[in-house]
């Protein structure tokens, strides 16, 4: 028998029960829209928690503070320890498997002043080498800091904030333009030694970050030699007992950050440094559970949608069953005709899996139409059941996300269903004895 026959008589088969045929139809439609919704969902939470993760700093970025949070097995918070950090263990973490960048941080809160008007921003200072590892975002306008010339300021993307005039009514603010109006930076640590003149530095060569959506957009950044120069100026101005403690607040750092080559590696170098005794945090000790929490959650999900799927299988293979009793005189006449048996078991198969394929192309469809529906009109009660989770972004975000995959992985899996559904009535039909078929009536 032709593959053109096959598919002419089947079709006639199946438009002969129309009701039957879109019945079952219909529950492959929905074992398939199953499978792709509740995947569609967990793929959207999953990758709303790294996004919400990313955007407060790199997942393979590690940062030592010089207080260490100590948790125990269960990842509650138990104490905390000063840790003193200078460039002795700068050069320990170096030697660590993995490690790919290393950067002391000194961070200075600091005045900007623009004639009478005072702004503020935090300075983060590192060495300049390390901030293509850190990942530090193209420039609008400006140059990062190189070795011929450090003394680049670096504000990102919402820096600086509006600068306001102290002695007006109801402090007045204004916006200050970087490249036009004159700006001054000024250290406010220690009380100003009234026999020397205070400093201020002229800022010049500025250079303006890209937007990030993460925490850079809210600092300012400079290379860690030249801001350890502009500080020595500054600690000149202070008196004696000032001045020591100054020079030594540059002498140790207020964090050490380190970028690991991959995420797989992140806390194996977290075990390293916690062997030097150091206490360290990245973000994927956030993210960890969350995926964890995730994956449990899918699996829950896609085992709902393939219960859906199992029950439209037995729908396929009740009506293939209800064929074979109802065409049982058919398939007799075609074994007394010669038809070979291959043949007729090729029949049945092919209309279950028709059925399945028309069932997961309609689920397939339709699955892109929820979860569009889901992401506009969904948000209330993503909000309602993630309330309780501050990692949740309900900000713009996509409740539903169809990875490229997915559609075709439910064509399959209905596809598959339908062919391994038919299979033991297609079996069941090559079995009828042609003359038992043939007394049959109908």
């Amino acid at each position: 028998m032709k593959i053109s026959d096959l598919f002419i008589m089947g079709l006639k088969s199946l438009s002969r029960r129309k009701a039957r045929t879109i019945l079952t139809v219909l529950g492959v439609v929905i074992g398939s829209l199953s499978i792709i919704i509740m995947r569609s969902i967990g793929y959207g939470m999953e990758n709303n928690f790294e996004t919400t993760i990313m955007q407060q700093g790199s997942l393979t970025t590690i940062t030592i503070n010089t207080y260490g949070d100590i948790y125990d097995e269960d990842g509650n918070w138990v104490d905390s320890k000063q840790q003193v950090l200078n460039d002795s263990l700068v050069n320990q973490i170096k030697q660590i498997k993995h490690v790919r960048a290393v950067s002391p941080v000194i961070q200075k809160y600091v005045t900007l002043i623009s004639g009478k008007y005072y702004g503020w921003a935090n300075i983060i200072a590192m060495k300049r080498e390390t901030f293509e590892a850190f990942d530090f975002p193209t420039t609008q306008y400006g140059t990062y800091p190189s070795e011929e010339d450090n003394t680049q300021i670096i504000f990102g993307y919402y820096m600086p904030y509006e600068f306001y005039d102290p002695s007006s009514r109801g402090y007045k603010t204004i916006t200050v333009d970087l490249l036009k109006d004159k700006i001054d930076l000024q250290f406010n640590d220690y009380g100003i030694d009234p026999k020397k003149k205070q400093f201020r530095l002229p800022l010049q060569n500025i250079t303006k970050m890209e937007e990030t959506k993460g925490e850079m957009d809210y600092n300012v950044y400079m290379d860690i030699d030249y801001l350890k120069d502009i500080y020595r100026k500054y600690c000149s101005t202070l008196s004696l007992e000032d001045r020591k403690r100054a020079i030594k607040s540059i002498q140790e750092y207020n964090m050490i950050k380190l970028n690991v080559d991959n995420i797989d590696n992140v806390l194996e170098v977290q075990d390293k440094i916690k062997e030097l005794g150091f206490q360290s945090y990245s973000q994927m000790q956030y993210l960890k559970p969350l995926q964890e929490t995730s994956r449990t959650l899918q699996m829950v999900l896609g085992a709902l949608g393939l219960v859906a799927m199992v029950v439209s299988a037995i729908s396929i293979a009740n009506t293939m069953v209800m064929s074979i009793y109802e065409r049982t005189k058919e398939i007799g006449i075609m074994k007394v005709l010669g038809c070979i048996i291959t043949d007729i078991r090729k029949l049945f198969l092919f209309e279950a899996t028709i059925i399945g394929l028309l069932g997961g192309v309609i689920g397939v469809i339709l699955g892109f139409i929820a979860s569009w529906i889901i992401n506009k009109f969904g948000g209330p009660i993503f909000s309602a059941l993630m309330s309780g989770n501050y990692m949740y972004d309900m900000t713009n975000t996509k409740f539903s996300i169809i990875p490229f995959y997915l559609p075709f992985a439910a064509l399959l899996i209905s596809v598959a269903v339908g062919l391994l559904s038919g299979y033991f009535p297609a079996r069941r039909a090559t079995k009828i004895s042609a003359i038992e078929a043939m007394k049959t009536e109908g």
